[in-house]
């Protein structure tokens, strides 16, 4: 599985990816950005099986950085992955077309439980 990793704090790309690793995924099926433009750029040059994205961060939002996946692919599952949990903010990432939402801090359990829903290849 080809995993897109998108947020700002390098200490929650570490503990997501490690995560990830625990779950399964080899460190090379992982692909990190800082923003969400690096992560859109990255998202357009590769093909990936899910993207995990903060809402927050510079240069590209998270909500943003959906949007413009979804302009250009429908299918891949998008997990927003974000401390905003008003409600307003579920229905606008809804709205945007976000697959789920998992709301920081989360546990493996519930990484691995999303993972499962919206992804084919085995967890």
């Amino acid at each position: 599985m080809k995993l897109l990793l998108a947020d700002d704090s390098g200490t929650m790309r570490t503990i997501q990816k490690r995560c990830l690793l625990k779950l399964g995924l080899a460190e090379t099926d992982i692909t990190e950005a800082e923003d969400g433009q690096q992560a859109l750029t990255q998202f357009e040059s590769a093909n990936f099986d899910v993207v995990l994205s903060d809402w927050n961060m510079p240069n590209m939002d998270g909500l943003t950085f959906l949007q413009k996946v979804r302009e250009t692919n429908k299918d891949v599952p998008f997990i927003m992955i974000t401390t905003e949990a008003e409600r307003a903010r579920v229905v606008t990432a809804i709205q945007a077309g976000v697959t789920d939402y998992l709301v920081k801090p989360f546990t493996p359990d519930d990484l691995r439980a999303k993972l499962e829903k919206w992804v084919a290849a085995p967890v």
